[in-house]
């Protein structure tokens, strides 16, 4: 008698958390809110916005439309973080990174690019046409130009100058919210919160997430990393799982800031892992972001990281370390807005 009671209150018990794993699934694949849909980081997000909702409302792929958003900012050289006119490393050299994932788990990645203004296409490229996931260096940008990417100079005059202003003191370190800084030609860090929105002085690495008519979702990210960084370094935004993950049962996660910290928590994979046990997008992505706090406080008070998800139903919602990260929503119903995310450390 005293076994089998022992045995039905373990089989309760397992039929129990049975169900709760049940509910959490219901939750993550319940009924879809918007489709099709399209968030990408900071402010940036908005013109990114619109070259994706082109395609998207035109019942467009999912992977298309992140393509085009992501490619309107790698050429713009007012925004100094991501393809044309992107900060140098402490070289003098602008490399580029980037990665795309689609519904099928499919992805492409390339790292360390130099001359080529689209690295997200050199990622498609990597996807579509090699038996590989990540190309670096040399070897991405022999790649691209067989593939018939031109080879552009991507250092541009401002660009040269604010790298040629750091070398007088070439301080190297991360600055929190970069995007929100004014440079005004040369390299001061003053805060200017009327610069925020829409403008010119906000900028920091794009990643994009899109779920399409069909309801299949896709990513992007793309950035030219860090200024003035080391030589060869390279951060989050090329690494499937770190920069941007995709799982079409469940959502999809894309990551800003810096970098390393990211690569430390998997943080995009993680995200949409905590979605597929039930928590809602800003709900996983505050979790990944206390990780990070969790590792190392001090370290984590001083940078600036955020993540962005967008779940099967059409929900989405971001988590940032520091206050200032934005990100942009486009739906039928919203057209396309910005929204500011919530943050972990309070301004005392």
């Amino acid at each position: 008698m005293h076994n089998r009671r022992n045995f039905l209150r373990m089989a309760a018990t397992t039929a129990a958390a049975f169900s709760l794993k049940g509910a959490a699934r219901a939750a993550a694949y319940g009924p879809v809110l918007n489709k099709p849909i399209v968030i990408s980081t900071w402010d940036f997000g908005l013109t990114a916005n619109k070259g994706a909702w082109e395609v998207l409302s035109n019942k467009g792929r999912a992977l298309d439309a992140v393509e085009a958003g992501v490619k309107i900012p790698e050429a713009d050289p007012k925004i100094s973080t991501i393809g044309y006119g992107g900060y140098p490393d402490r070289d003098g050299r602008v490399t580029l990174d980037a990665c795309i994932m689609d519904e099928m788990g499919n992805c492409g990645s390339v790292a360390a690019l130099e001359n080529i203004v689209h690295a997200i296409s050199v990622a498609r490229a990597v996807m579509e046409k090699t038996p590989h996931v990540m190309i670096v260096g040399d070897g991405a940008f022999q790649f691209a130009q067989a593939q018939g990417f031109p080879k552009v100079t991507l250092l541009t005059p401002d660009a040269e100058k604010a790298w040629k202003e750091w070398l007088k003191t070439s301080e190297y370190k991360p600055q929190i919210n970069i995007e929100n800084k004014s440079y005004n030609g040369n390299v001061s860090t003053t805060f200017n919160p009327l610069r925020l929105p829409g403008n010119q002085y906000n900028h920091d690495t794009i990643g994009m997430l899109a779920m399409d008519a069909q309801g299949n979702l896709s990513g992007a990210c793309t950035t030219s990393g860090m200024a003035f960084k080391m030589h060869g370094r390279v951060g989050d935004s090329p690494i499937i799982g770190a920069g941007l993950y995709i799982d079409n049962e469940v959502g999809g996660a894309t990551a800003t800031g810096v970098g390393e910290e990211v690569i430390r928590i998997c943080g995009s994979h993680l995200v949409v892992e905590l979605m597929r046990q039930g928590y809602p997008p800003e709900k996983a992505c505050q979790e990944a972001v206390e990780r990070i706090v969790k590792k190392n406080k001090q370290r984590a008070s001083q940078l600036q990281v955020g993540f962005l998800a967008l779940n099967k139903k059409g929900e989405y919602g971001a988590y940032c370390l520091q206050k200032g990260f934005s990100y942009a929503v486009c739906t039928a119903a919203d057209k396309n807005v910005l929204l500011n995310s919530s943050f972990y450390f309070k301004e005392s």
